[in-house]
């Protein structure tokens, strides 16, 4: 079967090319062969939605500079799959070993987390529910929660959940204690979702304003990057991290060869982040 073949019937190679080359633009997300898929199953929504005919009209209307469109279609095919507590060990490794660890450095005074991929919060709102239950003393907590997309950034600070949502990772403790069911939705307490700042934020560009932070979650982002666009997102990753301050990223991802101001950390079993260096270098 040839490559052509395989293509969803609504997208030709040639839209699937210009859709490609649109995200990347936008998002420095690499679309490899493989996600012809994902384009057709996104943005079939959308062009139901604009009441067009097919992937190809929307692509059609896209091609002739409809902003807001381009917007939409961008943040559909970029946006990343998220769940609470994914993996739970990062998490467990968390708040067993690394926030005692930054808090002994600091006496106590001071924790700061980034989730820098939030999409609709459930990361973001995951270390603010460890922070809350396990470490509710700490005087001054920032956790930021950053996202390109604005439109999933607005649900993130809704703190709105479907079942289904609250099903996937989130143990039925933390949804009795920290939820309210509100007809088919799930509204998280006014609690947790004060602890969060949300921004929009595209880590493909110079981070302007970023805070000093202690412990960053970057899972499974940088998959979707290029190597040199990953090199650029660890450069800025270390520039904001604080020295010595912890780096997490998905089971599949490394700094090694791209980034050598990380060193490896296995804060338990089964579980690896990355430190950086205590003496930090200049960066741009």
């Amino acid at each position: 079967m040839t490559r052509g073949a395989r293509l969803a019937a609504n997208v030709s190679l040639t839209d699937f090319n210009f859709i490609r080359t649109l995200v990347y633009e936008h998002s420095a997300i690499a679309l490899d062969d493989s996600k012809e898929y994902l384009v057709e199953a996104r943005l079939s929504p959308i062009a139901r939605r604009e009441g067009l005919s097919s992937v190809s009209e929307l692509i059609r209307r896209l091609r002739n500079g409809d902003t807001q469109l381009r917007h939409d279609v961008v943040a559909a095919v970029a946006t990343n799959e998220t769940t609470f507590f994914r993996d739970m060990r990062p998490f467990d490794a968390l708040r067993e070993v690394i926030i005692p660890q930054v808090l002994t450095a600091n006496g106590g005074r001071s924790l700061s987390l980034w989730s820098a991929a939030a999409s609709s919060g459930q990361e973001a709102y995951s270390l603010a529910m460890v922070v809350r239950d396990h470490f509710p003393h700490v005087p001054n907590v920032t956790i930021l929660g950053t996202d390109f997309a604005a439109d999933v950034l607005t649900r993130a600070r809704a703190g709105r959940y479907s079942q289904l949502e609250v099903n996937r990772g989130l143990p039925a403790r933390l949804l009795v204690k920290h939820f309210v069911c509100d007809g088919r939705e799930w509204q998280l307490s006014d609690d947790i979702r004060r602890m969060v700042t949300f921004r929009q934020l595209n880590l493909a560009r110079p981070l302007a304003g970023m805070p000093a932070i202690d412990i960053v979650f970057l899972r499974n982002v940088l998959i979707y990057f290029d190597v040199a666009t990953r090199a650029q997102v660890l450069r800025r990753v270390a520039s904001v991290l604080r020295p010595g301050g912890y780096l997490f990223l998905g089971g599949s991802e490394t700094t090694y060869g791209i980034d050598d101001s990380f060193e490896l950390m296995q804060p338990s079993p089964k579980t690896v982040c990355y430190r950086l260096h205590q003496v930090k270098v200049g960066r741009s």
